[in-house]
């Protein structure tokens, strides 16, 4: 579950890198030019869609504790990227996408606030996988006594 959480993760990162650039191209809102930058949106909206549900199959697979702080950013995440998947949606329901309008999806207060979610996320992730294979690499205890 860990991975597909870095990997939902991943595509949401993905999609913002490349908006990043396709807004700086100050490409017009012309139909049918926009095929890349949608494949990137519908892609990250998928993301987007299960990324509560994953985030909790992780901290329960893990037995992460305290539960209830994980609980606790589990509905900021939820609402960070139900307002995200929002705005992803109503971008992609326009008939043609230009670099301003990338542009301003880019600066929505949602989006940055998703983004810092999944970094947080990544970390404290990063973190406990070093403390486990710490703990399942450290040799047993002797059960010698000195003596």
């Amino acid at each position: 579950m860990a991975t597909e959480l870095s990997a939902s993760c991943s595509v949401i990162e993905e999609c913002y890198e490349f908006m990043l650039g396709y807004a700086g191209q100050g490409l017009p809102a012309e139909a049918g030019r926009d095929g890349q930058v949608r494949d990137y949106l519908t892609r990250a909206a998928q993301a987007l869609a299960g990324l509560e549900d994953v985030y909790a199959a992780v901290v329960r697979q893990g037995a992460l504790a305290p539960a209830e702080r994980y609980a606790a950013f589990q509905a900021v995440l939820a609402r960070d990227a139900r307002d995200s998947l929002a705005a992803v949606e109503l971008v992609l329901a326009q008939p043609a996408i230009g670099s301003q309008l990338i542009d301003n999806l880019n600066a929505s207060i949602h989006l940055r606030a998703l983004l810092t979610d999944l970094f947080l996320i990544d970390e404290i992730l990063k973190i406990r996988s070093r403390e486990s294979s710490i703990v399942l690499n450290s040799p047993a205890p002797s059960s010698s006594s000195a003596g």
